[in-house]
């Protein structure tokens, strides 16, 4: 298809009815009710959302890729335009030297940020379900309601709300919610410490564990972000998302994930100060989305469409979403593509494309052949089959490396920079410096009694400073050389004795050669005597 038409429609598949073979696509306007993909693992599903983000690269369209493998991202670095090498954003949490901001905290409008308190909260929940509890619920929500409200607060803020005092009342000075601050002031501040324990120590275990790792903490925990979703959002830009599991972890990989998603929506919703027909399409791209599919995912989903973020989402099977969100995606969603998939799945599909397709059919589909409802002109089609095109034959643009120095160059800090600035948020680098001045007060309060007037005293003690060690030079005599007694007595050192402490006099050392003991005394028989034991000697 010429590429001039690509900016209406992307072709992903070609029809196989009767052997009669036509390739087709859907249009911008009906890519705004979305689309879903189901089936099982090595069907065809990532090399139909490659072949349409590259359409829509060609085509000039805003994009955002979220790829909990990284392999889907690693290829689409191959074929970036060479006009737009400077509009990718290339989001690499594995690139540890160069972390990216990310602060989901960071100037939430008033009327939002019930959404970014729900959105975590329900990251949360997803993610440690086994553990989760109300009374976490409750104080976790509270503690991110206050920090919202806190300039330059962080995800590393909610540790530090729940046991440094000092921080809590920097923060409660500045939280206006009668709600937020009532809990903080006359519930919280009135528990006793066994229960105050108790109901932080799974919070701080849970969110700890998540901000513990480095590679997490220097991108949540920079208070200015460095990227604008809004702006990437309005200026039709490329942000590709690489939450391997392998490189990050499971958890992380998810936790991240939600978060992004959620501040897309944030930034959709912003779009609100613009007429609608003004609002470019930005695409969203989610594969295996059950990692990210919390209860906030269903709002996305029914309210995302009249602020043009076109979500396209691509997962194995239906148990893994939760009930609302599955309700939510069968409602919402305009076009559905079923690869084969599973007894359970095909039971419930076949309420989509019965009577064309049955149970039987989806069990036994073919790779890469799909069953699909097709949205066309805002309607969707009776339900048919398909065959999936396979991956788009283009010749890398071998801008890989061009696209990621300029994303780091234009969206990276240097890690060591970063870290800097989270020791100084901590407090801790205070506290070692505090530590080293005392210590240092109390030397020179000790010397000053015994330094002699016009004496210098020691330089002070610098914690933050590395030692210098001074290795002094060690020669050893000549064998051969032989040296005189008298010459060595006359060369002896000698050693200090006082009697007080401003008068010294010295001597020479004793050597063994001149030692002449001293004459034993001789006995004197009148004075000598043996009294024996137990007589009383009268004189």
């Amino acid at each position: 298809m010429p590429l001039d038409l690509l900016q209406n429609i992307n072709v992903f598949a070609e029809t196989n009815y009767r052997g009669y073979h036509r390739r087709f696509g859907i249009k911008l306007d009906d890519r705004r009710r979305h689309m879903y993909l189901i089936g099982k693992t090595g069907m065809g599903k990532s090399t139909v959302i490659e072949r349409m983000i590259i359409n829509d690269l060609n085509a000039g369209h805003g994009i955002a890729l979220v790829d909990p493998h990284g392999d889907l991202v690693e290829k689409i670095l191959d074929y970036i335009p060479n006009n737009r090498v400077n509009d990718v954003v290339y989001f690499n949490p594995s690139d540890v030297e160069y972390p990216i901001g990310f602060n989901v905290l960071e100037s939430v409008d008033i009327n939002q940020r019930h959404l970014v308190a729900s959105g975590l909260m329900g990251v949360f929940t997803k993610i440690w379900e086994g553990v989760w509890s109300a009374r976490m619920e409750y104080i976790l929500n509270n503690t991110i309601l206050a920090l919202l409200e806190y300039p330059g607060s962080t995800m590393l803020g909610i540790a530090r709300m729940l046991v440094d005092s000092r921080y809590r009342t920097r923060v409660l000075t500045k939280v206006s919610d009668p709600i937020v601050k009532g809990f903080w002031v006359d519930e919280f501040s009135n528990y006793n410490d066994k229960f105050r324990n108790e109901a932080v120590a799974p919070i701080q275990n849970k969110v700890g564990q998540f901000l513990s790792s480095a590679i997490i903490r220097n991108i949540v925990g920079q208070s200015k972000s460095t990227i604008d979703l809004r702006e990437i959002m309005d200026n039709k830009k490329i942000l590709l998302f690489n939450l391997a599991k392998g490189r990050i972890g499971e958890d992380n990989s998810a936790l991240l994930g939600a978060m992004m998603i959620t501040r897309l929506q944030l930034a959709a919703m912003s779009r609100v100060d613009m007429p609608e027909q003004s609002r470019p399409d930005f695409f969203l791209y989610v594969d295996e989305f059950q990692n990210f599919a919390t209860e906030s995912f269903a709002n996305i989903l029914s309210e995302a469409r009249k602020y043009r973020l076109n979500l396209i989402i691509a997962h194995q099977y239906i148990e893994q979403l939760d009930e609302k969100v599955a309700a939510a995606v069968f409602g919402n969603v305009g076009t559905i593509m079923a690869f084969r998939v599973g007894g359970a799945d095909a039971e419930f599909l076949e309420k989509e494309f019965y009577p064309t397709f049955t149970q039987v059919d989806l069990v036994n589909l073919p790779k890469y052949e799909v069953y699909l409802k097709l949205m066309i002109d805002g309607v969707a089609s009776e339900p048919f089959s398909a065959i999936t095109l396979p991956p788009i034959e283009l010749k890398p643009t071998n801008n890989r490396e061009k696209v990621i120095l300029g994303s780091r160059e234009r969206y990276a800090q240097k890690r060591a920079e970063v870290e800097e600035k989270i020791l100084r948020w901590s407090g801790v680098e205070d506290v070692y410096r505090a530590s080293a001045q005392e210590e240092n007060i109390a030397v020179e309060k000790e010397e000053s009694i015994y330094r002699p007037e016009g004496k210098k005293r020691r330089p002070p003690k610098n914690l933050f400073q590395k030692p210098e060690v001074t290795v002094e030079p060690v020669i050893a005599a000549p064998v051969e050389s032989e040296i005189s007694l008298s010459e060595l007595n006359k060369n002896a050192p000698t050693r200090p004795f006082s009697h007080s402490r401003n008068q010294a006099q010295t001597r020479p050392l004793e050597r063994r050669q001149n030692f002449q003991p001293s004459p034993k005394p001789q006995a004197n028989p009148a004075t000598d005597m043996k009294v024996p034991l137990g007589k009383v000697v009268k004189f």
